[in-house]
């Protein structure tokens, strides 16, 4: 027997389909739930509801299994029939965290997650701590980034479905890695998403980017609060996942007495208690709003951390040499990643030229493990017309330096799939559409988005060509080539670095301090006893004098010591220690 619910206040009659059979379904109760006992179903039985007069099954919005696709029938999935052995696990504080970021779909030839699991013993030798997976909610088609999932309770089953999921969330843990995944909770993807015919999720009242807005505020948002904070914990509860990354959570409009990402942190921090885990939400806002990190206790939302854009793009614009442009045009000075490093946010309540108003507001004493900082993500590769990397972009010795600010710097570091070895694959915006009209709508956005920055229309890859998806597979055979091999052993030294030396692991504000020079392209930045010397300068530069240091860590071999200083060659860092932790 399996007792079928669904939530649907728009309906005025509805039947569960199982296994070909409609069944009459009682409701709606007080909350607008129906429910029906079907003595024949269980775990493998496919449904879907009839709604009226339509004779179209409907897949479930909280289907746990789309094992045909999103348009298709749902599948009863039994949660309890997967065999952990991981009991006793716990990931580590995400204040010591080292993040590596994938997708899932080109991280391996294969794409899958079991393709997947055979490269975990590398990313734990690399020193990663946490793994973060992009989204893998199930989506129309069988490639894309992922951020249009529709069926937002089931696994993509191209990638391998619930179990696969499961599979290697199970070999991460027996391996010491946490995994985190990224959630999408602002808006559905648009093909395959049938909520509207069941309820008010989505709102006319404000729109994303992506379309319309999730309903928060207005009525019937009580159960659609429910239906993603009961998706949350799911994923950290049944999949054992460690925390979630919640996607531009500044696209959330909610002006609730308590705000949806209050109510998540409370219920995560309850489920936490219960299950004895280390549960984490990490949250990606531009808002430079530092409420969103702040304890509940103090006033805020209670989020364990967020993405620091200011941070990206205040180092991106100084290593790229490209006129900026967009949001970069609000930054390209060594002063402004001077105060990114020591303050946080570069725009804490001051004007923006790109957004044409003040912008952000201070972080005041929160620790800045309370933020992540990057030079790639998914976001800011892939959001580039052609899909390249910091490497391509800015030139391997370039790329060594920002590797050296990222995980020495005071922020929780990521990584992005392939940073580590400056791998030459880009990855590029793809997706996959039966539908031809949204296809040529999804190609077209995409080409007259970059033609208007001034990009030749020819140059850009077609997000929808299967040619576009193949070329963002990374090529793991660039392991053993140059520079590729060395950029490898620079990021494992980093890491190791940052793992072992402990003011190089503390959060607190003021105890990074950064001197720079704007003319002379030079940036030092001092955490206790380490020192981190960059020279972007076209010349060889002397930094400030450094008494009583040793050279740890050199990006090029004629990198020397000398006169209590150190001279830097062009485009090039090193690292020193102080005797205050030898």
């Amino acid at each position: 027997m399996y007792e079928f619910k669904v939530w649907a206040p728009l309906a005025h009659s509805i039947s569960v389909q199982a296994d070909d059979r409609p069944y009459p379904m009682s409701g709606p109760d007080d909350n607008a739930w129906w429910s029906v006992d079907v003595d024949s179903a269980g775990p493998g039985t496919d449904y879907g509801f009839l709604i009226d007069e339509d004779r179209n099954p409907k897949p479930d919005p909280r289907s746990q299994w789309q094992p045909n696709g999103v348009h298709a029938l749902s599948r009863v999935y039994d949660q309890n029939a997967f065999r952990w052995t991981d009991q006793g696990f716990q990931a580590r504080p995400l204040s010591s965290a080292v993040i590596y970021e994938l997708h899932l779909g080109t991280f391996t030839q294969k794409r899958t997650f079991d393709s997947a699991i055979a490269k975990l013993e590398y990313l734990r030798d690399l020193g990663v701590t946490h793994v973060e997976l992009m989204p893998v909610a199930a989506f129309d088609g069988n490639h894309g980034w992922g951020y249009d999932g529709v069926a937002l309770f089931a696994v993509h089953e191209p990638y391998g479905g619930p179990d696969g999921l499961k599979r290697f969330v199970n070999a991460a843990h027996s391996l010491g890695l946490a995994v985190l995944l990224d959630v999408v909770f602002n808006h559905f993807g648009p093909s395959g998403n049938y909520t509207g015919k069941f309820g008010p999720y989505l709102t006319d009242a404000h729109k994303t980017p992506w379309g319309g807005a999730v309903n928060l505020e207005e009525a019937g948002s009580c159960e659609v609060r429910r239906f993603f904070c009961d998706n949350a914990q799911m994923w950290l509860r049944d999949f054992h996942i460690d925390g979630l990354r919640i996607d531009a959570v500044h696209s959330f409009v909610d002006r609730s007495a308590i705000h949806f990402l209050e109510q998540l942190a409370v219920e995560v921090e309850t489920l936490g208690a219960t299950l004895g885990r280390s549960l984490v939400l990490i949250a990606e806002s531009d808002l430079n709003d530092p409420r969103i990190v702040t304890p509940r206790d103090c006033g805020g939302f209670g989020i364990d951390a967020q993405w620091s854009d200011d941070f990206h793009h205040a180092l991106f614009a100084v290593l790229n040499r490209e006129t900026p442009t967009g949001y970069y045009r609000d930054f390209g000075a060594l002063a402004q990643l001077a105060k990114a490093l020591e303050k946080t946010f570069v725009y804490d309540g001051s004007f923006s030229r790109y957004r044409n108003r003040i912008h952000g507001r201070p972080v005041g004493n929160l620790s800045q493990h309370r933020f992540l900082g990057f030079i790639q993500n998914h976001d800011q590769v892939g959001n580039r017309a052609v899909g390249d990397r910091i490497a391509q972009i800015a030139g391997i010795d370039r790329a060594k330096i920002a590797a050296a600010l990222v995980l020495l710097g005071p922020f929780i570091p990521i990584l992005f799939q392939g940073e580590e070895w400056a791998a030459t694959s880009p990855f590029q915006y793809f997706a996959d559409h039966a539908d031809s009209e949204l296809a040529r709508q999804v190609s077209d956005g995409r080409r007259r988005e970059f033609v208007a920055f001034g990009w030749d229309p020819a140059t850009i890859p077609d997000p929808e060509g299967r040619e576009t998806f193949e070329r963002s597979k990374l090529d793991w055979n660039e392991l053993s080539e140059q520079p590729h091999a060395e950029m490898l052993v620079w990021y494992r030294k980093l890491v190791q670095l940052r793992r072992s030396t402990p003011s190089l692991n503390d959060g607190e504000p003021g105890n990074t301090k950064v001197a720079f020079s704007e003319e002379q392209k030079w940036l030092c930045m001092t955490r206790g006893s380490i020192v981190v010397a960059c020279n972007l300068d076209s010349i060889p530069r002397s930094t400030q004098a450094v008494s009583d240091v040793a050279l740890v860590l050199a990006s090029r071999s004629d990198i020397a010591l000398e006169g209590g200083g150190i001279i830097l060659p062009p485009d090039s860092v090193a690292v020193l220690r102080t005797n205050a932790e030898a």
